[in-house]
């Protein structure tokens, strides 16, 4: 048996791969919390019923105001119960009461209770509130749930949990995760948000552990044709036969496929071992006056699955790949391929899907690994008198394999003793979560903050570890602070040379590499109010500033093939034309994420290591975060909030184990000793029946074999 899993070759040009995205939360050194539900949701007004709130694990007292406003408290404002508002329209959820948060003159008021005591450290909390809002001539407003902690240095700090937008209709939920790392003098969680004379309504709050839900059962299919192309009259030799049309239009058999077949399909299909791959070769035809998306869809029992999908306006011919799993057993499925405008035809030179026999690909990707991160060495011995080199035993184990693995950090995840012992042991590299983006180092206009990061360079080079520089700029404009967005196009250009010249200057030859001008491809705030030399113009400066550091154009989507702003074209064009205008491009960075669903975060993370890897394109690995409530995704994680690793961590450690070089043996007559082993810091024992003898010795990338003497 094996796992049913259908997928293009899976192709990684990846030099720096992150795992998750970047997201602009606000990280404190003591406390970690995780906005898990930034969305609306609306609690249905005839589900009132249960005392929900009022479970034995909520560590809220009077969740719900059936004792009145006993241990509430207004955060500069009133609080009022009410057992209805609105001539009737307005009732409470849950239990017999609501309250109120009236009289607000500051978006910061609302309603607060103090928690110190009943909070643990080391222990995920999740936080569920019901509110609403009411009056002040608006219907919808943010309503936000905040932590304020006092430190044991009377050092006050906020945190936001969760966001929600509310209205004026319905109840809502705003749900989050937060953690303590340290024991602080006080905590007090309270609900703010909607503008002044905004009346705050709240129904109920529950703050309890963080239960964990189970996986459901890993799902096996049997009887699968590994490496065998499953679908019938694929390349059109019998007519279109098998072939039919959806929709109101005619389908015809033509000649004119491509000669030879694009880069997927050769590669998929020209191993002896066809372990993977789907291509559809697609060409549009008359009709075509614009770009045109022409992708692959799969309807598996009714739920559509993206399996790729590319954007081109000629006629010449294209390829589309992708990748999808089926998770059970499906009744019906359905392929499709699909996507140009009414009136353009589409052309089809054929389609493959083979399902993917991950042991054999495997066995694959070990034989190209050992091509590409490994060296042949030679050990001479130099004789002493302490030691008769032939006949000795030696016994060689690597310590470091030189690849970069690395790992995102906040300032407040160096706070917790034992991420950190997990981070040092087993990453070189790291790069930073928000605090040396623009809107953290600068949120207002000349007001600088680089605490943060200033502390985060201290501790990475008590930890001699690498650093990667994230972001200098970043082009989405939701990510770019207000002030910034409020100003003219000359004022734009100053801010924008402040920025370089701060940053760069301030930490000169501190950062290995420098993301530019993050996501390009989903964002172009800068280029359209500067013009299209703007982001070549930030490398060249860049270069300038800090030329000991790698500058690298980054995005996501790159290669799974779900997003046309993304697609490798776009990325390609965007690298060449960023480089014809002479930006000194010096690195390619895909970031991407693993979804998981299913309990297979291990076998996914798993595919990912090793087909990136085996590329000898990569050259390092981030991951963005790998500590529960750390990190920006949730359910991906490789050690828990109490410090345990999961079934992806022990798979992460084993491979990094399976990538150190290990070798024994006796020194030649000649006083040599030959292996194999990967790049990196090695150590060496030399044993002989009256001595030994230890030393370390380094492996530098190369093809040729690499001679190193050991002087005994």
């Amino acid at each position: 048996m094996g796992i049913f899993f259908f997928s293009l070759l899976f192709h990684v040009f990846l030099l720096v791969l992150h795992w998750g995205f970047p997201v602009e939360s606000a990280y404190l050194p003591n406390l970690q919390a995780f906005e898990t539900n930034p969305s609306l949701h609306v609690i249905n007004q005839s589900k009132r019923a249960g005392h929900h709130a009022n479970g034995s694990n909520n560590i809220i007292l009077n969740p719900t105001f059936e004792d009145g406003p006993s241990n509430w408290s207004g955060k500069g404002c009133d609080i009022l119960l009410h057992e209805s508002m609105g001539d009737g329209k307005v009732l409470p959820l849950y239990s017999k009461f609501f309250a109120s948060a009236t009289n607000r003159t500051r978006s910061w008021n609302g309603i607060e209770q103090e928690i110190t005591g009943r909070v643990q450290p080391n222990l995920a909390y999740e936080v569920t509130v019901v509110v609403r809002i009411y009056g002040g001539n608006i219907t919808n407003a943010n309503i936000q749930t905040t932590l304020w902690v006092q430190n044991p240095d009377i050092h006050e700090q906020y945190i936001k949990i969760a966001i929600v937008q509310a209205t004026d209709k319905d109840w809502v939920q705003l749900q989050g995760k937060f953690l303590l790392n340290g024991s602080p003098l006080r905590v007090i969680i309270f609900v703010e948000g909607p503008p002044l004379g905004t009346d705050i309504l709240f129904n109920s709050l529950v703050v309890k552990h963080a239960e964990k839900v189970p996986h459901s059962l890993r799902p096996f299919m049997k009887n699968e044709a590994f490496g065998v192309n499953i679908i019938d009259n694929s390349n059109l030799d019998d007519g279109i036969n098998g072939w039919f049309p959806l929709g109101n239009f005619s389908l015809s058999m033509e000649f004119g496929s491509p000669i030879e077949l694009p880069p997927i399909a050769r590669n998929s299909l020209g191993f002896q071992e066809c372990l993977s791959g789907r291509v559809c070769l697609g060409q549009i035809g008359s009709g075509s006056a614009s770009p045109q998306i022409v992708n692959v869809a799969l309807s598996v029992d009714g739920n559509w699955v993206n399996g790729g999908q590319v954007e081109f306006n000629d006629e010449s011919w294209h390829e589309v790949g992708g990748s999808f799993r089926i998770d059970k057993q499906p009744s019906n499925v359905m392929v499709y391929i699909q996507g140009p405008a009414a009136g353009v035809d589409l052309m089809v030179a054929g389609l493959w899907i083979f399902p993917v026999d991950l042991k054999a690909r495997f066995k694959l990707l070990k034989k190209q690994t050992d091509k590409i991160r490994k060296r042949d060495l030679i050990l001479k011995f130099s004789s002493s008198e302490a030691i008769n080199a032939s006949g000795a035993f030696v016994q060689v184990k690597q310590i470091q394999n030189s690849f970069p693995f690395g790992s995102c950090i906040t300032r407040s995840s160096i706070d917790n003793e034992g991420l950190v012992q997990f981070l040092v042991k087993n990453f070189i590299w790291v790069v930073f979560g928000n605090e040396l983006k623009w809107s953290w180092t600068e949120p207002q206009q000349d007001n600088f903050n680089y605490k943060d990061a200033d502390e985060l360079l201290e501790f990475c080079k008590n930890h001699s570890l690498e650093i990667r520089g994230h972001c200098i700029f970043w082009e989405v404009e939701y990510a770019i602070q207000p002030w910034v967005q409020g100003l003219n196009k000359s004022g734009l250009i100053t801010a924008v040379q402040n920025r370089l010249t701060d940053l760069l200057t301030r930490y000169k030859g501190n950062f290995r590499h420098y993301d530019v001008d993050n996501e390009m491809l989903h964002g172009s705030f800068y280029k359209d109010r500067l013009g299209k030399n703007i982001q070549a113009t930030m490398f060249k400066i860049s270069h300038q500033l800090d030329s000991s550091a790698t500058l690298f154009v980054n995005d996501y989507h790159i290669e799974d093939g779900s997003d046309v702003r993304s697609s490798p074209e776009e990325y390609i064009r965007q690298i060449l034309d960023l480089q014809h205008q002479g930006a000194p491009v010096g690195a390619l960075e895909f970031k991407g994420t693993l979804t998981i669903q299913w309990g297979r975060l291990a076998d996914d993370l798993e595919v990912m290591l090793r087909e990136a890897f085996a590329h000898p394109s990569v050259e390092g690995i981030m991951l963005w975060g790998f500590w529960e409530l750390y990190m920006s995704r949730e359910n991906a994680h490789l050690v828990n909030v109490e410090g345990k690793i999961n079934a992806a961590s022990k798979r992460y450690l084993a491979l990094k184990e399976e990538w150190l070089s290990h070798a024994r043996g006796y020194i030649d007559a000649q006083g040599e000793f030959r292996f194999r082993g990967f790049y990196g810091t090695h150590n060496i024992e030399i044993n002989s029946p009256t001595t030994k003898i230890n030393g370390t010795f380094v492996v530098d990338k190369g093809e040729s074999p690499l001679a190193i003497t050991i002087d005994l």
